[in-house]
């Protein structure tokens, strides 16, 4: 949606690059930033249920594309994990940093596949971010189920976290969609009907 509001405003390939590159950059510190309050006010369980670092990743899958919002996807958790290890509570821990991102890449590249529906009706929005979530999440189970025998983590167990994030899910459910519609009202005021 993003490519397309600055291609309607016949910004140049190297400025659409560098605005990308800022809003990535953006996506990825609220990553970083967001389950730290999170955690902050709630506990660790305030993040396993209101999953907090899903929201800037959703935003920027949707926003950005496929292949933008992947790198915000990787990236967060990454960024997440060097930064916080540095300060001396690596979050996520080091063992669930591999399934995180993948989950979160997954997440970033389903909801970055409607960005062109979504730039043409921001309804899209909804299925673009459920059918994410349900992806995701569906990968991050898949991956402990076939690494069970080689990690701490078991399927029985990562099932408990995804039905307590099952709040966090169904309020970004609504949340992300609701911010991309305001978003693509902002980008494309008078350039697309809906």
């Amino acid at each position: 949606m993003f490519e397309n509001a600055l291609t309607l405003n016949n910004v140049s390939s190297g400025r659409k690059t560098a605005y990308k590159t800022l809003v990535s950059a953006g996506l990825i510190a609220l990553a970083v930033v967001l389950p730290q309050l999170v955690h902050l006010a709630l506990g660790q369980l305030g993040g396993v249920k209101w999953l907090p670092m899903y929201l800037p990743v959703l935003i920027g899958g949707c926003l950005l594309g496929a292949r933008w919002g992947l790198a915000v996807g990787v990236l967060s958790p990454l960024c997440s994990f060097l930064i916080t290890s540095a300060l001396g509570s690596p979050m996520p821990m080091a063992a669930r940093l591999p399934f995180m991102a993948a989950e979160l890449a997954v997440f970033a590249v389903v909801s970055g596949l409607f960005t062109k529906k979504i730039a043409a009706n921001g309804l899209w929005a909804f299925p673009a971010v459920i059918l994410a979530q349900l992806a995701g999440r569906g990968a991050f189970l898949g991956l402990i189920a076939l690494t069970e025998s080689r990690t701490q983590f078991t399927t029985a167990m990562i099932w408990q976290q995804i039905r307590t994030g099952f709040v966090g899910l169904a309020v970004q459910a609504v949340l992300v969609p609701l911010i991309i519609i305001g978003l693509r009202s902002l980008l494309m005021k008078d350039k697309v009907n809906d």
